[in-house]
């Protein structure tokens, strides 16, 4: 069956995200940032919001948690946008060649709906580039779940074996992997390039 789409992963893909970049400011170095984190269990927290749950909501629960870690909760919600460090530029490079090679670009992200309007505006190159971008906390549904990339599939009108689909995630790559997407383990843009050589 004929590729006509590849469907990128937003964080660590195509732009690094890192919540510790902007917990930088409040500890004096980057392993104090790293054992509050993990005292915390960010990720698990985090994840609850890319799942759908509002900022303020999660906020709250968390700090009755941590009393006394409040205001270092907030201020994620607060300075969310530092968290978006820098753009792989590489990637991109690669996305634009693919789409002049005449594949669609999709984007399957786990992100909170109320925080990824920002990364839009804050990079252009996300509408220009892509045909149309998913959100994990829009539509409630997280990857790796079968289900999003469900989701994903009616959404774009496209079969699995139509779609490269390209992650840092390796979970997310096997769910992918068993639904039929051909799915690239991203790694770095010289590993991205090779891999998909073995796919075109």
């Amino acid at each position: 069956m004929k590729i006509r789409a590849a469907i990128f992963d937003f964080g660590n893909v195509l732009v690094k995200w890192d919540a510790r970049n902007l917990y930088k400011r409040f500890f004096p170095d980057i392993q104090s940032v790293d054992a509050f984190l993990n005292e915390i269990h960010f990720l698990e927290w985090n994840a609850k919001q890319d799942a759908g749950r509002s900022f303020s909501e999660g906020v709250a629960e968390l700090s009755k948690q941590f009393p006394q870690y409040t205001d270092l909760i907030q201020a994620y919600d607060t300075y969310w946008e530092e968290s978006l460090v820098e753009v792989f530029n590489e990637t991109i490079n690669i996305a634009k060649q693919l789409k002049q090679n005449g594949l669609l670009l999709y984007i399957l992200t786990n992100s909170s709906a109320e925080k990824f309007p920002i990364a839009r505006q804050k990079y252009p190159f996300l509408d220009e580039l892509f045909e149309d971008i998913v959100v994990s906390g829009e539509i409630k549904l997280l990857k790796p779940n079968p289900e999003i990339y469900h989701y994903t599939l009616k959404h774009i009108n496209l079969k699995a074996e139509e779609c490269i689909f390209i992650d840092d995630s390796l979970p997310n790559i096997e769910t992918a992997r068993k639904l039929g997407f051909h799915a690239i383990h991203y790694q770095s843009p010289a590993q991205l390039i090779m891999s998909l050589r073995g796919v075109l």
